[in-house]
């Protein structure tokens, strides 16, 4: 189907915008951190509050959501889209508050360390640390410890997918889903047909994807991590349900889609689906875009049916 109207029209908006790529580093955050969409939803939530714990490379900042109702709630540890470069805490607010409202899960999203000053794999050893801490403090944030999911867009959900296998392979916390929004799971050298399909024209492009790579590895040898390119995983056998959206007119959808393959063929109970019209980022436009308030909702009724399973 062609472009979501919706969609669209915020494309238009932009169009005179300088590409991220063409600026520098600095340059590129100023304009994610200025971004200004009024009309986003803002579901409510019953408190807000800026932590700190001590993290791999230091003080490691923390938002945690905390939902209307009583305790303990579920923990959802959320990982913001970024292509390890960019965004921040602020940047991904409104999408932890409705994760956190229509989940009543405590969301505690993390302020990883950024590429280019902190390479691959800062951010990957951050998120680890992250899921760990909010685990062992989970009583003291009015949380269940044994009710954990991990959740992320993008390079987050880059980071939720290759934080489930380190648990996995380095021992706890029990992860109960991962709910990954059209997520990183390779190279863009990797020549996937969605990475030229949408190349140009639709926010997020081939360019783009490969000067977030840029920044984010030392050396391209290091896109054969499974860590960096969770596809390339050789086993993906006892990992936790997963949730994982794509968009029709993303760079990113088809590497979605075969991580999603690559899981169900490993025995992994998958929901996947590709959202027609929409582009990367919709997930973010709950209150603009109709397709991304239904998105938000399913994927908010999966993780609620995905713990009442498990209890």
């Amino acid at each position: 189907m062609p472009v979501d109207p919706q969609i669209q029209r915020l494309l238009d908006l932009r169009a005179g915008v300088p590409a991220f790529h063409t600026l520098s580093v600095a340059d590129a955050r100023k304009q994610f951190e200025a971004r200004n969409v009024p009309g986003l939803r803002a579901d409510p939530v019953a408190k807000v509050e800026n932590r700190d714990m001590q993290g791999p490379g230091g003080s490691l900042g923390l938002r945690i959501y905390t939902p209307k109702g009583d305790g303990p709630f579920p923990l959802m540890l959320y990982f913001h889209g970024s292509g390890f470069v960019v965004c921040s805490l602020d940047t991904h607010d409104l999408v932890a508050r409705n994760l956190c409202s229509g989940t009543s899960c405590i969301v505690v999203s993390v302020d990883y360390r950024l590429a280019p000053e902190h390479k691959y794999p800062a951010a990957v050893d951050d998120c680890l640390a992250a899921t760990r801490w909010a685990q062992a403090n989970a009583s003291g944030l009015g949380a269940d410890p044994s009710r954990v999911l991990v959740a992320g867009d993008s390079a987050g959900a880059n980071l939720a997918t290759v934080t489930a296998l380190r648990i996995r392979d380095e021992g706890g916390p029990r992860l109960l889903g991962q709910v990954l929004i059209y997520p990183v799971t390779d190279h863009p050298i990797a020549g996937m047909p969605s990475m030229d399909e949408n190349a140009v024209g639709f926010g997020l492009g081939k360019d783009g994807m490969i000067w977030f790579m840029n920044h984010y590895l030392s050396d391209i040898s290091q896109a054969a991590d499974p860590l960096v390119s969770p596809l390339r995983a050789k086993d993906l056998r006892h990992l936790p349900p997963a949730l994982i959206y794509t968009a029709q007119y993303d760079p990113l959808r088809d590497e979605g889609e075969a991580y999603a393959d690559k899981l169900q063929a490993a025995g992994v109970d998958v929901a996947v689906k590709r959202w027609d019209g929409m582009n990367h980022g919709f997930f973010a436009l709950a209150g603009l875009v109709d397709k991304a308030d239904q998105a938000m909702d399913e994927a908010c009724a999966w993780v609620r049916d995905v713990l009442a399973r498990a209890a």
